[in-house]
């Protein structure tokens, strides 16, 4: 039998769970090379850290992240904390010879991003992972395959929105508001997941960004240690933004729009993506992440209509579907985890993943056009990426 893949997690919060979940699940609903071990997890609070390894199966934790890369048992480290921590855990891990998967977006800041690059680099037998989570939705994985297929022909236009509330003026002052530990705000967030299923889908880069908006509206909020207490609570300064929008090209030519916001009254979690072809059009949005929309241009004004795709069908060969239930049983959000947890055993087995897994250098070229957006809405101004670097 195989070697089990001996995992450490570092973070034990909204991620943790998310990843914790994943990794005790995938061997359950997918049969692979390799069996997971949840070895150790990280945090801050030791004594929320037990109660956390207990209910989620952790084998221990740790206070002291840093020990991780000296574990001899440890295979790979699986990082959920804030975006300005990423870089220095990453490459200590690279450096202690452990294959890295690190929450998205790949840093707070692009030299951070660029180091964790280069870092990857200089090590080609260690592997790296960026949970961009949405590639795994059978639907974007069908969406894949079809505009592999060629069945879009020529690609002229992408159209990408995640509008979400909950980032009102009642909202604490969290470390997803603070520069310093987020890098920026519902554009990193966001605008992260967009740029790279644009990226993903189209197959091309994107070569310029014409012109971007960025907006802070809540620049104080309360401290989380006010809520709640007795007297006039007390305010810390949010200095990332609430909103950006931006237009783009790719390197084929196709135009592309880009909105994030946390201010979407309304919009929960609102994450949609429309590419438009010469022969067909794809669109998804994930509040109904289990249907893909169709529509196919070669079947004359007769036929032609947008048909509704429901993507869980093991007949259908729709991409991980066979794994988990009979045909529009769905699946919900802690299953795209699940679905990318199989696909990076799949490649530490040696196989090739469903669709592509992004890794650090892919990871950092997202960053790089989350970077040219921001410079473009500051001066005001285009963007080429050749510059952003």
């Amino acid at each position: 039998m195989p070697k089990p893949l001996h995992i450490a997690l570092i973070g034990q919060k909204f991620m943790g769970r998310a990843h914790s979940n994943a990794w005790s699940q995938v061997n359950r609903f997918f049969d692979l090379p390799m069996t997971t071990r949840l070895d150790t997890v990280a945090g801050r609070n030791a004594a929320e850290l037990a109660v956390f390894a207990e209910k989620w199966g952790w084998k221990k934790g740790t206070t002291d992240w840093r020990s991780l890369a000296e574990d001899p048992e440890l295979d790979l480290i699986d990082i959920g904390t804030s975006n300005d921590v990423h870089a220095e855990m990453s490459i200590a891990m690279l450096e202690g010879g452990k294959h890295v998967a690190c929450e998205k977006p790949l840093a707070g800041t692009l030299p951070d991003a660029r180091a964790m690059r280069d870092a990857a680099l200089k090590r080609p037998k260690q592997k790296t992972f960026v949970w961009f989570n949405y590639r795994r939705c059978p639907a974007i994985a069908l969406a894949y395959q079809l505009i592999r297929e060629g069945r879009l022909g020529r690609i002229y236009h992408v159209r990408a929105t995640y509008l979400q509330d909950w980032g009102g003026p009642q909202t604490p002052l969290l470390w997803r508001f603070q520069k310093k530990h987020a890098g920026s705000g519902a554009h990193g967030d966001l605008n992260a997941h967009l740029v790279d299923m644009a990226r993903f889908l189209v197959g091309e880069e994107i070569t310029e960004v014409h012109g971007a908006i960025a907006r802070t509206f809540i620049s104080e909020r309360i401290l989380p240690e006010s809520v709640g207490a007795k007297g006039p609570p007390k305010k810390g300064r949010s200095d990332v933004d609430d909103a950006v929008l931006f237009l783009a090209s790719f390197a084929g030519g196709a135009t592309a729009s880009f909105e994030a916001t946390r201010l979407a009254t309304g919009r929960q979690n609102a994450n949609s993506i429309e590419i438009n072809g010469e022969t067909g059009s794809l669109r998804f949005e994930f509040e109904r992440m289990n249907e893909l929309e169709y529509f196919d241009a070669t079947l004359g004004k007769r036929l032609e209509g947008w048909r509704r795709i429901m993507c869980t069908s093991t007949e259908g060969a729709h991409p991980y579907a066979a794994n988990w239930w009979p045909d529009a049983h769905v699946l919900g959000y802690e299953h795209g985890f699940v679905n990318m947890a199989a696909d990076i055993v799949r490649v530490l087995s040696g196989m090739e993943p469903i669709v592509p897994l992004p890794d650090f250098e892919d990871a950092y070229q997202t960053q790089r056009v989350l970077v040219a957006a921001l410079v473009s809405a500051q001066e005001r101004a285009g963007v080429k990426l050749e510059n952003v670097k």
